[in-house]
C-alpha cells in the first residue's frame, strides 16, 4: 500500500529565527504578529528542489501551495487547523516539513529508506538554526506515522538534546522488532510522548516514549470502519485518529485524564483509577499539555496510560465509579447498564466488556463511561443481565449503590440503598447524598 500524503512532519520551535537560513536550500523567515484572536503569522518558506512544494498555510481558507507542487499527495485536512491551534497557544515559530518527494512512492521499503535522508536534511536545518541562536531545548517535533521515526532519527543525531518529540501513531511495519537506533526511542529527546491508535495494523504496538497513550486500548477506534468494504477509510481512520485526538487536546474543549495501567482491560475493570505516584498533580492529562507531568514521568522512566473516547470530536467521556454491594448468598456474574437522567436528557453506559462478579456483602467496583456529562443527576436507571438465554430470571438485591464522578471531585457522591433488580428489567430511582455506613 502506498504512503499517504498525511504522513508529514511538524517541526515546532519556540526560538525566534531571522534572516536567511541555509541547510535545506535558501529559506527566509518573516514574522508578523496579529491580535490574540487571529492567527499569528510566522511563515518559514523552504525553497523546493524540483518537484517539491512550498505552502503558505497562514492565508485564510485552505492551504495555498506556491508554484513547484507535485500532483500527488495533497496536504491533509487537519494541517491548517494544527498550525492555527499551535500559533494560538504561544508565540512560536512553526516549521512544516513537507517530505512529499520521499513519501509518495508505491514501494513502502523505498519510503522507509527515505526517512533517513529526510532526517539528514532536517538535522542540517536545525543545526543552522542553532548557529543563528536557536536552543535545541526549545524545539518540539511533532511527527505523524513515519514522521515520528524521522523525529527520532533527528533527535538521535542531535544527541537527544531536542526539548520534546510528540509521536502520533508511529509507523509499525519495518520498525517493529528493530533496535532503538533504527526507530523512535525515549532517548531521542529530553521528553518523548507517544500516541498509539492503530497498533494492530499501521501503528507501533510497544511503548516508545516516556509516556505512551493508548486510547481505546490503542487499536480499533470508535466510529472507524470495521470492515475493508468501507474503502480507504478502513485503512486510515484508526491511524489518523491519533492526530485528531492530539488536536483536540490543544483547543481545551474538554480535558482527557489518562490512567497508568498494565493493560486496557485493567483500566476497564477499574483496577487502576488512582495515581499515587503522581501526587499531588493527579493522573496525567492526555495530549499537548502532558509535558506538565514531565518531571514525574522522567523519574518513573516509562509510563503507559489508557483511556476511552467517544466516536467524534471532542472525544471526551465522562467517567464514574460505580460501587455495588449485594445481599444474594449465591455469587452472580452479570453485565450492567447504567443510565443517568437530567431533565429530558439521558446518557447510558454499558459495562459489558466482560461479566462482573457479585458476592454477598462484598463491594463490586465498576467503571461507567458516559458520552455526555449530565448535571445535576436527577434519576438513575439500572439493568443487569447474566447472559442466560434459557432459564429463570435472576434477581440481585443491592444493599448499597454508590456513584462517584471520577474526574470531578467537587460533585457529591450519590447513593441508593436496598434496591431489588430483576434480570433484563430496568429499575429507576432518585439518588440521594451518600451516608457513611459499614458497607
Amino acid at each position: 500500500m502506498g504512503i499517504q500524503p498525511w504522513m508529514l512532519l511538524l517541526l515546532v520551535s519556540l526560538a525566534r529565527c531571522s534572516g536567511k537560513i541555509q541547510g535545506m536550500g535558501p529559506a527566509y523567515c518573516s514574522t508578523h504578529t496579529h491580535t490574540h484572536t487571529h492567527l499569528r503569522r510566522v511563515t518559514i518558506i523552504l525553497m523546493p528542489r524540483r518537484g517539491q512544494r512550498v505552502c503558505d498555510l497562514h492565508r485564510p481558507g485552505p492551504p495555498r501551495c506556491l508554484p513547484g507542487h507535485r500532483s500527488e499527495g495533497e496536504p491533509p485536512e487537519w494541517l491548517h487547523m494544527a498550525v492555527r491551534l499551535l500559533a494560538a497557544i504561544d508565540d512560536m515559530n512553526i516549521v512544516l516539513v513537507d517530505w512529499n518527494r520521499g513519501a509518495t512512492n508505491l514501494n513502502y521499503f523505498t519510503v522507509v529508506s527515505n526517512t533517513r535522508k529526510a532526517a539528514d536534511n532536517i538535522t542540517s536545518f536545525i543545526q543552522k538554526m542553532e548557529e543563528d541562536g536557536a536552543s535545541l531545548a526549545s524545539i518540539h517535533m511533532i511527527g505523524v506515522s513515519l514522521g515520528a521515526h524521522i523525529s527520532g532519527f533527528v533527535g538521535a543525531k542531535l544527541k537527544g538534546q531536542i526539548g520534546r518529540i510528540t509521536a502520533l501513531d508511529p509507523a509499525g511495519p519495518q520498525f517493529t522488532g528493530t533496535p532503538p537506533e533504527d526507530r523512535l526511542d525515549s532517548t531521542d529527546a529530553q521528553f518523548v510522548d507517544v500516541i498509539h491508535s492503530d497498533m494492530d495494523a499501521l501503528g507501533f504496538r510497544k511503548p516508545l516514549g516516556h509516556i505512551d497513550f493508548y486510547p481505546n486500548g490503542g487499536a480499533d477506534q470508535p466510529g472507524c470502519p470495521s470492515t475493508i468494504f468501507s474503502g480507504k477509510e478502513y485503512f486510515k481512520c484508526d491511524h489518523q485518529r491519533s492526530v485528531f485526538l492530539f488536536l483536540n487536546s490543544m483547543n481545551a474543549t474538554c480535558n482527557i485524564t489518562t490512567y497508568p495501567c498494565a493493560s486496557y482491560d485493567d483500566f476497564l475493570d477499574a483496577k487502576c483509577l488512582s495515581c499515587p505516584e503522581f501526587t499531588p498533580s493527579g493522573c496525567p492529562a492526555f495530549g499537548y499539555y502532558t509535558s506538565e507531568w514531565k518531571d514525574t514521568l522522567l523519574r518513573l522512566g516509562q509510563t503507559s496510560t489508557y483511556f476511552s473516547t467517544t466516536t467524534k470530536s471532542p472525544f471526551c467521556k465522562t467517567n464514574y465509579v460505580v460501587e455495588m454491594v449485594t445481599w444474594n448468598s449465591e455469587p452472580r456474574w452479570a453485565t450492567v447498564t447504567v443510565k443517568l437522567h437530567s431533565k429530558e436528557a439521558v446518557t447510558e453506559a454499558r459495562i459489558n466488556h466482560k461479566a462482573s462478579k457479585f458476592q454477598q456483602y462484598k463491594e463490586t467496583r465498576l467503571l461507567a463511561q458516559f458520552d455526555q456529562d449530565l448535571h445535576p443527576i436527577q434519576r438513575i436507571s439500572l439493568q443487569f443481565s447474566s447472559g442466560n438465554i434459557v432459564g429463570p430470571r435472576y434477581k440481585l438485591r443491592l444493599l448499597r449503590f454508590r456513584l462517584e464522578a471520577l474526574e470531578l471531585p467537587d460533585r457529591p457522591q450519590l447513593c441508593r440503598y436496598d434496591i431489588v433488580l430483576t434480570e433484563k428489567m430496568e429499575v429507576s430511582f432518585r439518588p440521594i447524598p451518600c451516608e457513611d455506613t459499614n458497607f
